[in-house]
């Protein structure tokens, strides 16, 4: 069987331009391309058979040999005159990425969606807030998400189009999803203003989300929320942000987390800081004291003559490190000596013999001037 000629497989007259060639090919590309029509192995000899003219015909030199001689000119060529994929050819016309050749990651590129019927484009990312305890950071908590956020419409499922009703080429652009304009020497290409850079238009659009195939809802979402995790780190739930135009990919959702003050614990990393008051005799004599954690409390030895300030190491009572759950920081205790601010008559004069066996000369052995004072006014009445 003889190969169609290359012009009446374009439905281009032989004196056609360059560029009446080039718009032929697209319309014809994107209606015989297998994403288009899926299965149907017809459509796709017919892709073929249209890119292997293209390829012929947009070149000046193989145009001009095929001309002269017809299909005898590329015999040795395949069913591509020059042996170009036409899939590469699809994406070198179309502006779309390199992709590995299959079709969904052709229309990937020219309509932005996933798949043929996903033209609209990604929706947008979103990011709410969470506000956790130091408790729940270090054990890690599970936390329920309410947010406003766009879904799929549920009377045309993500279409954009009544039922019944259907995509058609854009008129404004033939399905390219660009429009051109010359200024001067320039000619710029720019996004469609009718289609947005799909190439098809809704035939009838669905009147609940007025063609955009989705409706904003508030909806709800768990977050795993890991131990370890540290205020203003942010977690990244994938496909839960706003749904795409007309069944466009979803966006992400980011989670900022924030990490309420504690009462007691500082933090720095994963390590926590805490301070404590322990009285003047048990700084001086040394004993045990029970410090708290997060986990609750653990017994710290003060040895004898501790100074105000000393700081002590509990290992492993910090926090989760966030990439190595199994491994945690240390809790630093510093402690302050608490100087009592009342005496018993008896407790001071225990304490000024104390003093005096320790051969302290320059301690205060006066009451007070506040305590004479009382007991003068008290003998006076």
């Amino acid at each position: 069987m003889s190969a169609r000629d290359y012009y009446e497989t374009l439905g281009v007259g032989r004196n056609a331009s360059e560029d009446e060639i080039k718009k032929a090919y697209r319309k014809l590309a994107i209606k015989f391309h297998p994403d288009k029509n899926p299965g149907n192995k017809e459509a796709e000899e017919k892709f073929k058979e249209i890119s292997s003219a293209f390829e012929v015909l947009k070149d000046e030199e193989k145009r001009r040999k095929y001309d002269q001689f017809g299909h005898d000119a590329f015999r040795a060529g395949g069913s591509s005159a020059s042996g170009v994929d036409p899939f590469d050819l699809f994406r070198d016309v179309f502006g779309g990425g390199g992709g590995s050749g299959g079709f969904g990651s052709i229309f990937d590129d020219f309509f932005g969606g996933s798949s043929p019927s996903q033209d609209g484009g990604r929706g947008s990312d979103l990011r709410v807030s969470v506000s956790i305890s130091l408790e729940q950071a270090s054990t890690g908590v599970e936390k329920e998400i309410k947010y406003h956020h766009h879904d799929i419409c549920t009377r045309c499922k993500g279409t954009g189009a009544s039922p019944g009703s259907g995509k058609v080429m854009c008129s404004t652009c033939g399905g390219i999803g660009q429009v051109a304009s010359n200024q001067g020497f320039i000619s710029i290409r720019r996004t469609c203003p009718t289609c947005k850079g799909s190439g098809v238009t809704i035939e009838k659009p669905c009147h609940v989300c007025r063609g955009e195939g989705r409706s904003r809802i508030q909806g709800s979402v768990k977050v795993n929320i890991p131990k370890g995790v540290s205020d203003g780190n942010r977690l990244c739930s994938r496909g839960r942000g706003d749904a795409g135009l007309r069944g466009g990919t979803r966006g992400d959702l980011y989670v900022d987390v924030n990490v309420k003050p504690h009462e007691f614990f500082e933090r720095d990393e994963d390590d926590l800081f805490h301070e404590i008051m322990i009285p003047f005799s048990l700084a001086t004599l040394g004993g045990n004291i029970q410090s708290k954690t997060l986990e609750g409390k653990v017994s710290l030895k003060i040895p004898p003559a501790t100074p105000s300030n000393k700081t002590f190491r509990i290992k492993d009572k910090g926090m989760p490190n966030l990439r190595s759950p199994s491994r945690r920081g240390d809790l630093y205790v510093r402690v302050n000596v608490k100087v009592p601010e009342k005496l018993t008559k008896e407790q001071r004069e225990k304490l000024i013999e104390f003093a005096n066996s320790c051969g302290d000369e320059n301690v205060n052995q006066d009451e007070g001037f506040m305590n004479k004072a009382k007991r003068f006014f008290d003998t006076d009445n």
